[in-house]
């Protein structure tokens, strides 16, 4: 496009101050093609045509949509230019007909002018009548011009030869051409031999597309142009190194040194492309050793002080990404890397001050941190995340370095910056408080230093809600009631309510605060806000009480009902009016939002902007989903989904099958998501036939028919256990359908099938499917309160835990509860722990654990439960 804007300029007379202005800015599709009136001129003027397709070749491009009528009226036009011989105008006409969109009834009229011009001898526009003609044929017209297209990809012009077989690989992805193409393999072969660099990878590229279906093909494609003097052209041998790569990756056997040898060879190539191009195949390719990479490091260390800043970024990217698993290998070149901090394209600063930080040891950390600070003014916003969370990588590492991260994290806090930067700079403090319990206070005085003079509301009420779940917990919370007030007095509403909020938390834990608290709650009952008012009254009743449970319920744990599953109940209750009242209980439990695949990562230099929009939790959007079945609709409110889907069969065979387990009062369904990974058969009355001893099968919904490579679902309704103790349970899987031949290019399937039958592996249901988590910010003190009526308590000897960690991670999967307080990590250097877990049993009742663990070689758990109901409790310490 841009050579099209260029050449207009050229053509167009305009005064020497042009500037650089887009000529074709503002235009108008009407008017555009009003002027197409000029092809029917007499004579021509070719200056002012050309200068016509150039606007209508920028619409297109610019996703100007041209409907049926507009385009063939244009195209028709288009066709009366073929009696210019100009030649400039003839390849600017094979291009405006390349992109317009053309009926096939229609392209006939331009195939004989576009043959004439590509088989004629004005090397001129041959190129460009090929890639016209074959983007416009099809398949019945393309057998026409069979002989004409075999005879360009061996022309001696190599722009005529390149296009020819550029086309003919654009052919080659649809499946009627794709068979002739294949035909053509000694000339494709003889076009492979050009001396032209162009042609001869534009060949490897067709030979490639035509055998990469066939393993040995490919591997003897391989074998006869790897070798020594096989392909001349740096482009070629690229291509080639990505072949092996791609080789390399599938094949499983150890008869891979060939390929890494011809990889290790092209790291000695005259050519800069290949040589980086073989050095980074060699970074990505798995299970590579430190060792084996290192003469892959060795070059990019000598692109690290290349004059070309191309080959500076692509080295310093490379080494970034390699320094995530093997730092020790990357650490050689670390003095070439830090004179890149100070490199004038801040990209490969930015990516330098990163590799440094992953490579970095805990004796260097002062000193780098030195460097940041003095390099962050200097690069935009977009820079500055990357190195945030680079810093966070780098506090994870160094855990005992926190006080100097955390000192420049509050540094760049204060700075000038964006909502993202910010917003970056205060989820890493964040998560270096949750995994570092030693910088938690640090980090909250940082972030409260932050907040009185923070403009984002946004930031401010996320910092005020940790502040009032982590604060209490430090040794001096009185130090944090200065700044949360100041955010009644000086904040927006919004604000102050959560600052209201936060000071209700501090009031409920600190027995020694409470006092003062309620005076400040007090005064906070005149503010202006209803909200703000409506808060600091219910906050101050509850307080003023003194009920234990009342403010462990209604201000400590706060409300945790899911709000999708809360409306639709209320909803219900609304329509159908009952005498007995409204259970909270009923609803179902808030769960941890649905993963979403991050928009950026830690190495990368574009960073989505997009603001955050809300998502539905997985269970929410299943709840919906099972809602919208008529033969679920008696089952009442989903109380539980399974964290993540259980695997039935490999993704590599036949049939992939995945379970969810949904939990209801009575009744369990299982959704079984399936994917035919078989092109040559249709699946129909697809269904899972379950075998098992306690749970009771009340009906399957089948899925009615399952294409290749389309995934559907289907479903089986059980019903459980009177008694929870059998509700842990394996299950016999077989997946039954009735199989249909069919046709793997039309996908047509046989009128008739036949039964058959896969046997899937055994699907197994523990009680965590009983039990929902449940947040407890003070454990203890819900501990207490429920106190030990209904406790029991087991002794356990785990044999096969290979640590505490790995204990406390099976225990937290078996039960399915929440766990409170960080227990859910060990830290380094203990044999001994204790893990707190909360959950709510189905029907709402609540129940808590308390497991302690001690590892000598074995590890030995003592499990106590407590509940609401006593053979809950039973039920949780004797599962085990």
């Amino acid at each position: 496009m841009e050579k099209v804007i260029a050449f207009t300029r050229d053509t167009i007379k305009k005064d020497d101050d042009f500037g650089g202005i887009n000529p074709f800015l503002n235009l108008e599709k009407t008017s555009v093609l009003q002027e197409t009136r000029t092809f029917n001129e007499t004579p021509l003027n070719v200056r002012k045509c050309i200068h016509v397709l150039a606007k209508i070749v920028y619409l297109i491009n610019q996703g100007e949509q041209l409907g049926t009528s507009e385009a063939r009226e244009a195209f028709f036009a288009t066709t009366r230019l073929f009696q210019s011989k100009d030649v400039t105008l003839r390849r600017m006409l094979h291009l405006c007909i390349k992109e317009l969109p053309t009926a096939p009834d229609d392209a006939i009229i331009a195939t004989s002018s576009l043959t004439k011009d590509m088989t004629g001898k004005e090397d001129g526009y041959r190129a460009t009548a090929i890639r016209s003609l074959c983007k416009i044929t099809d398949i019945a017209m393309l057998t026409a011009i069979e002989r004409y297209l075999k005879q360009a990809l061996v022309d001696r012009n190599p722009a005529v030869s390149s296009a020819a077989l550029v086309s003919t690989l654009q052919l080659g992805k649809e499946n009627g051409p794709a068979e002739m193409v294949k035909r053509w393999t000694n000339e494709i072969q003889e076009a492979l031999n050009s001396d032209n660099v162009m042609v001869q990878y534009h060949a490897l590229g067709l030979l490639y597309s035509v055998k990469k279906h066939d393993r040995l093909a490919v591997s003897k494609l391989l074998s006869k142009y790897t070798k020594s003097g096989g392909v001349r052209s740096p482009y070629a041998t690229c291509f080639l190194i990505r072949i092996a790569c791609k080789v390399i990756e599938e094949n499983e056997q150890d008869n891979n040194a060939p390929l890494i040898g011809f990889l290790e060879s092209c790291l000695r190539h005259k050519s800069e492309i290949v040589i980086y191009e073989a050095a980074r195949a060699l970074c990505n390719l798995p299970n590579m050793s430190g060792k084996d990479i290192a003469p892959a490091i060795s070059v990019l260390q000598l692109f690290l002080s290349s004059p070309k800043p191309t080959l500076r970024f692509a080295a310093v990217k490379t080494m970034n990404k390699v320094a995530t698993n093997h730092p020790a290998t990357v650490t050689m070149c670390n003095l070439d890397l830090e004179h890149l901090i100070s490199d004038a394209n801040r990209s490969i600063a930015t990516l330098a001050i990163t590799t440094l930080l992953k490579t970095g040891n805990e004796g260097s950390i002062e000193r780098l941190m030195k460097q940041i600070q003095s390099f962050m003014s200097e690069i935009p916003d977009e820079f500055k995340i990357v190195v945030v969370r680079a810093i966070q990588g780098l506090c994870f590492k160094f855990p005992k370095k926190h006080a100097v991260m955390m000192s420049l994290l509050s540094t760049m806090l204060r700075d000038e910056g964006g909502y993202q930067y910010k917003e970056a700079i205060v989820n890493t403090i964040i998560a270096v408080i949750e995994a570092n319990p030693n910088s938690q206070e640090t980090g909250l005085y940082h972030l409260c230093d932050f907040i009185e003079d923070c403009e984002h509301g946004v930031l401010a009420t996320k910092i005020l809600h940790l502040i009032g779940r982590e604060g209490p917990k430090t040794p001096k919370p009185s130090k944090f009631i200065r700044y949360i007030y100041n955010r009644v007095i000086l904040e927006n509403a919004t604000v102050r309510a959560a600052a209201v909020t936060t000071l209700a938390k501090f009031g409920a834990v600190c027995l020694d605060l409470r006092p003062s608290i309620l005076v400040l709650l007090g005064r906070c009952l005149y503010d202006t806000h209803d909200e703000v008012r409506d808060r600091a009254t219910f906050y101050l009743r509850i307080l003023e009480s003194g009920n234990t449970s009342l403010i462990n319920q209604y201000i400590v744990d706060s409300l945790q009902s899911s709000i999708t599953g809360l409306q639709s109940l209320l909803l219900h209750y609304i329509e159908q009016p009952s005498d007995v009242a409204f259970n909270v209980n009923s609803v179902p439990i808030t769960t941890a939002p649905a993963e979403v695949t991050p928009t950026a990562k830690t190495d990368d230099l574009i960073i989505d902007h997009k603001p955050a929009i809300p998502t539905k939790t997985r269970q929410e959007e299943f709840a919906e989903k099972l809602a919208e079945i008529p033969e679920f609709a008696s089952l009442g409110p989903l109380f539980k989904s399974s964290a993540n889907p259980i695997e039935l069969s490999e993704s590599e065979t036949e049939y992939y099958i995945k379970c969810d387990v949904h939990t209801f009062q009575r009744h369990v369904v299982l959704q079984f998501d399936c994917t035919n990974t078989l092109n040559d058969q249709q699946l129909e009355n697809v269904m899972v036939e379950i075998e098992s001893e306690g749970y009771t099968v009340l009906g399957h919904i089948p899925c009615p028919i399952l294409k290749y490579n389309e995934p559907a679902t289907c479903y089986t309704l059980l019903e459980m256990p009177e008694d929870p103790a059998e509700v842990a349970n394996s299950f016999a899987c077989t997946l039954k359908f009735i199989v249909k031949d069919c046709d793997p290019v039309t996908g047509e399937a046989d009128p008739v099938g036949y039964d058959d039958e896969y046997v899937l592996e055994d699907l197994s249901i523990g009680i965590n499917i009983l039990f929902q988590k449940v947040y407890k910010s003070n454990f203890t003190a819900s501990w207490d309160e429920m106190g030990d009526e209904n406790e029991a308590e087991e002794t356990y000897t785990l044999n096969n835990s290979k640590s505490l960690q790995d204990s406390v991670d099976q225990l937290i999967s078996f039960f399915g509860m929440q766990p409170c307080e960080r227990t859910d990590r060990v830290p380094e250097g203990k044999n001994a722990h204790i893990l707190l877990l909360a959950g709510h049993f189905k029907g709402g009742i609540e129940c808590l654990i308390k497991t302690k663990l001690v590892f000598d070689g074995s590890v030995n758990l003592r499990v106590a439960a407590r509940s609401h109901d006593r053979d809950v409790s039973e039920l949780l310490v004797s599962s085990i």
